[in-house]
């Protein structure tokens, strides 16, 4: 044979045969790109101490998947966005006020420990980000939820909203001192142990102001959370990029909203929809549900396996904000649901076509032992 000959052979390969543009440096820069806004505004609410909080939880990601390869003796993967978009998520999901050094413990944990330890990307059961900061959550409570950002002359709201429901100052105070959903959480009891109406909290948390600021971003949280407007461009840019599809965001937000709609008018409050809509703009949610539940590893294959699983993340989410200990739920739904992956997967198979499913009575003969040539 010759050398043209041998050329012009057919190569065969293994199916599925779909040629695509992306690659996993592609896209995990494209998310990082789509996530750098919020990112940069953070560093300009919180200041400093958000930049450094970044820094480290990226700096140390890529360390820690460096030489955790290395010893593995496997190919560096250290620099094809991975870790670095684990390092940049890790960091939006803490406190402003943190220390550095729980960054990258947190960071060497979800590289290291959720990561690699389970064959490295693609083999990952739970999303790396979040598990470490449910480690971190675990470790240090006090820190991960009282290291919250302190904003001048109790502005913690925008201009127009500050104290404009006219609490007395140490009211006020302790209701918005720490973050949005700890407002509705804690601020029932705040108002009840000063003899104030309770449905004063909820006209506040429903005017237009108040919606305006968790739109705009003008409020206290973790890291990444703040701003609604920036983290829907970050997500739209990745819509347009088909990096992620409609399935788990819209399902997952649409059932946090439908779920507060309900309880609020089964409450009576005059204005449920708007409840509702805090509970949307408020938190985690929004990152959540655009960029760590949409992870490709930890979430379903099929479309409707993703729509059960945002179903599942959305009420789950609500029932630790409404009833559980923390006043957030985002991260252990998400967690809960990835762990559910393979049975969605399993019992939301997409149909074979062209396959006839054989009836208990066929499959009987063909397994019998005078048919044993037929079943073969």
């Amino acid at each position: 044979m010759t050398k043209k000959e041998k050329h012009d052979e057919l190569l065969i390969s293994h199916p599925p045969h779909i040629r695509s543009s992306e690659s996993i440096p592609r896209i995990m820069w494209t998310v990082i790109i789509a996530l750098a806004p919020a990112a940069v505004f953070s560093v300009y609410l919180f200041g400093i101490r958000a930049l450094v909080l970044i820094s480290v939880s990226v700096v140390s990601a890529v360390i820690a998947e460096t030489l955790i390869r290395l010893l593995l003796r496997k190919p560096a993967t250290s620099l094809d966005g991975s870790a670095v978009i684990t390092g940049m998520l890790l960091a939006m999901n803490l406190p402003p006020l943190a220390p550095w050094w729980m960054a990258a413990v947190g960071s060497f944990f979800a590289i290291i420990i959720v990561k690699q330890l389970f064959g490295g990307l693609g083999f990952n059961i739970f999303n790396p980000a979040l598990a470490a900061r449910a480690f971190l959550t675990a470790s240090w409570p006090a820190h991960m939820s009282g290291d919250w950002y302190r904003f001048s002359d109790m502005n913690v709201l925008s201009p127009a909203i500050n104290n404009a429901a006219g609490f007395p100052p140490e009211v006020f105070d302790a209701l918005t001192r720490a973050t949005p959903l700890a407002l509705l959480k804690e601020g029932p009891k705040i108002l009840a142990d000063n003899n104030i109406s309770v449905s004063r909290l909820y006209d506040m948390a429903t005017s237009a102001d108040m919606l305006k600021s968790l739109f705009a971003g003008n409020v206290g949280g973790v890291v990444g959370e703040t701003s609604a407007i920036l983290l829907l461009a970050g997500a739209l840019f990745l819509f347009i990029r088909k990096i992620i599809t409609w399935h788990i965001p819209v399902t997952f937000i649409g059932t946090v909203a439908a779920a507060a709609a309900v309880f609020y008018s089964l409450m009576g409050l005059s204005a449920p929809h708007l409840t509702a809509l805090y509970h949307v703009l408020s938190g985690g949610l929004l990152l959540g549900a655009f960029f760590m539940a949409t992870d490709t590893v930890t979430s379903p294959v099929s479309g409707k396996g993703k729509v059960l699983f945002g179903i599942g993340c959305g009420l789950i989410t609500f029932i630790i904000r409404m009833w559980g200990g923390y006043p957030e739920g985002v991260c252990y739904a998400i967690l809960i649901m990835n762990a559910l992956v393979p049975l969605i997967d399993r019992f939301m198979k997409p149909k074979v076509f062209g396959v006839r499913k054989m009836k208990t009575g066929e499959a009987r003969v063909l397994a019998s032992p005078k048919n044993k040539g037929v079943a073969k």
